[in-house]
């Protein structure tokens, strides 16, 4: 039997996924998306897929690729996805059609607990401020029994948390074979496991820092596979950007210096003026720090010429060489001892590794990349290609094997256009198969879209405070169940502040704000709404929130977006690719600004619907959209949803939904 015909039998109503999966419906979508797959399979073609909210594009890709028998390598986006591929999905298909597979988890090293780096901590009693002694002994207790040293069996450590430096290594400490756990390392045994399996779960991050150091394993792997499934797929061209190019940070410098300090007062007392050589070090990162000024957080200098814009060029070029010339002293010194330890070894090759980012950075920027300044409480210099384009032409789907492989490109938002050309030019795929699946959902039923014709102009300081007002109504018709997606921190911190000012003496309903407690928490909070008996919820969030986020049923049914989602104008990666447009002679608003705003605005509002069942409304306090020409084209890239005309009508669809939730909640 074919692989098509495999596939649409596992599908059907009287299929293998009907009798052995619970809630398992038939969708003609589902089956299509499925069918291409098996036929991008069979080809040895790339596949790109834009399948809508409710396709169950998960089990459409894995399906056929497990039914194929080829090596299968899966890549996502966020961990979150990775961990209910290989936690849920994956084990349920397998057991479904009694595949005799092996599985394995690949994430990168700040996933995995460093053994060695846990036991120098307990030597030093060097704890970071906010970090216990009694943090690092339950840390100690779980890494006698864990199997895996993936710090997702550690719930209450998020990314947030200050232990993790303490316990995970990275790429510029690892001492590799020569550190003293290396036989018992989680991140080698991880590589190890994904070495033999048949099918492996990565993620993005991961999959393009390897395409550009080597360093985790899957180039490795990648050779041997079958099957490249890339879920979540439009996060690839901004995750592709981050390790194709090369970064400097005073973070890493003063990491380094902290790391050479510890390591010679431990293990070569006496041999060298560690003390010296750290604080010359320390000190020139911080004099780099210095010379850029105060700046608002988050901010991005363009670099174009000799220095980053609003600095004097003389003086940088004097702070970038001060720093050179102490990681050069750092180097001399660290090759003197290099004998006594391999710490030492591992430590010069940092020094040798920061000092050629230095002087990458005092020459002109690489024809075809993008640099600037990122500001922070620490300063990051970063150079970026514009594109991954020619990375996945020549690395990948160019790049020769000697397994034929099919590459499958996935995501419920790639485009607004019926090329998905916002995802296809980008990423190099022009010539891949292109299929576009709409959602089963009946959005003209389920959902309903109103934008108030009112409010101040977005550029309007009082704008953020007239969305608080508003969403502070809005949100006590409906006793919360509502989610304000902004679209900066500036915003998100205004709205969040009016708001709880707002329900301060509330006793029903609780402010939820991005960054009050870890993402994991705030989501499973807002979840559960009153449902617990504690009081209804609304939240505020920005970034991350737009995406990613699944909040099925009664839990969300207002979502609120303050305003159209275009790129900063000042951004230094969108003003290099408009330049680069405008230098093609095409608009960088119709073919940079205009589709980016469509696709985050798609990506946010898919928050609002999840399942079968749902109703919501979709607000978009921005009246652009209505009055602008180009509004029609953003419409066009939203589900088509009934228009509310004013906001009586608005109050009176959130009244409604009041009451059925009444209703549905009485017993019976």
């Amino acid at each position: 039997m074919s692989l098509a015909l495999e596939v649409e039998a596992a599908f059907s109503a009287g299929g293998v996924l009907a009798r052995t999966t619970e809630h398992f419906v038939p969708r003609s979508e589902q089956t299509e998306m499925a069918l291409a797959v098996a036929g991008a399979i069979e080809s040895g073609r790339a596949l790109v897929v834009e399948a809508s909210t409710g396709v169950g594009k998960t089990f459409a890709y894995l399906v056929p690729a497990l039914l194929s028998g080829q090596r299968i390598l899966v890549s996502t986006a966020t961990k979150a996805l990775q961990d209910q591929l290989f936690g849920r999905d994956l084990p349920r298909l397998v057991q479904a059609f009694r595949l005799p597979v092996q599985m394995a988890l690949l994430k990168g090293r700040a996933s995995y607990l460093c053994l060695h780096r846990m036991e120098m901590a307990r030597q030093e009693m060097r704890l970071s401020e906010g970090v216990s002694a009694h943090s690092l002994a339950r840390v100690e207790q779980w890494s006698q029994v864990t199997h895996t040293g993936d710090l997702a069996e550690l719930p209450e450590f998020d990314e947030r948390s200050l232990m993790i430096p303490l316990m995970t290594s990275t790429r510029d400490n690892c001492l590799g074979s020569q550190c003293p756990r290396f036989r018992d390392c989680h991140v080698i045994l991880a590589r190890r496991r994904a070495m033999a399996a048949d099918v492996v779960v990565t993620n993005h991050h991961l999959f393009f820092a390897d395409l550009a150091v080597r360093e985790s394993g899957v180039a490795e792997l990648l050779p041997s596979v079958g099957v490249v499934i890339f879920d979540e797929a439009h996060q690839l061209n901004d995750t592709g950007v981050q390790f194709l190019g090369f970064s400097l940070s005073t973070g890493q410098l003063l990491d380094f210096s902290r790391d050479m300090l510890a390591a010679g007062l431990q293990l070569a007392r006496g041999l060298v003026d560690w003390q010296g050589v750290a604080s010359a070090t320390e000190q020139a990162a911080r004099e780099l720090r210095l010379c850029v000024g105060r700046q608002s957080p988050g901010s991005k200098l363009r670099w174009t010429d000799l220095a980053p814009e609003g600095l004097e060029s003389t003086d940088w070029k004097r702070a970038l060489e001060d720093v050179h010339r102490a990681c050069d002293q750092a180097a001399a010194a660290l090759d003197t001892v290099s004998e006594i330890a391999p710490d030492f070894v591992r430590l010069h090759e940092r020094a040798t590794q920061l000092i050629e980012r230095i002087e990458a950075f005092l020459e002109p920027c690489v024809p075809g990349f993008v640099r600037w300044a990122d500001v922070a409480s620490q300063l990051q210099l970063v150079e970026s290609p514009l594109d991954i384009s020619e990375a996945v032409k020549s690395r990948m789907i160019g790049h020769s094997s000697e397994v034929t492989k099919s590459w499958i490109f996935t995501s419920a938002t790639l485009g607004e256009d019926e090329k998905l050309s916002w995802f296809t030019h980008g990423c190099g795929l022009e010539d891949a198969d292109l299929l576009r699946i709409g959602s089963p959902f009946d959005y003209g039923r389920q959902a309903s879209l109103y934008v108030p014709g009112d409010f101040p102009k977005p550029v309007d300081p009082a704008h953020a405070l007239h969305v608080a007002e508003h969403a502070a109504v809005w949100a006590r018709q409906l006793g919360g169940r509502t989610m304000v997606l902004t679209t900066t921190l500036r915003a998100l911190r205004t709205i969040g502040n009016a708001l709880q000012e707002a329900f301060a003496t509330s006793q029903d309903l609780q402010v939820l704000i991005q960054g009050s407690m870890p993402k994991r928490a705030l989501i499973e909070r807002f979840r559960q709404g009153h449902s617990q008996g504690g009081k209804a919820c609304l939240l505020v969030a920005s970034a991350s929130f737009w995406e990613g986020i699944d909040v099925a049923g009664e839990a969300l049914e207002l979502l609120i977006i303050d305003k159209l989602p275009f790129p900063p104008p000042n951004d230094p990666l969108a003003m290099a690719r408009s330049k680069m447009l405008e230098s093609q002679g095409r608009s960088a608003f119709a073919h940079y600004f205009l589709p980016e705003a469509a696709v985050a605005l798609k990506q946010g509002a898919g928050r609002l619907i999840r399942r079968e069942s749902d109703q919501g409304v979709l607000v978009v306090c921005d009246s652009r959209l209505m009055t602008m020409g180009y509004g029609r084209r953003l419409l066009k890239a939203l589900p088509a949803m009934q228009r509310l005309n004013s906001e009586q009508e608005l109050m009176d669809r959130l009244a409604s939904f009041t009451r059925t939730c009444t209703k549905d909640s009485q017993p019976t």
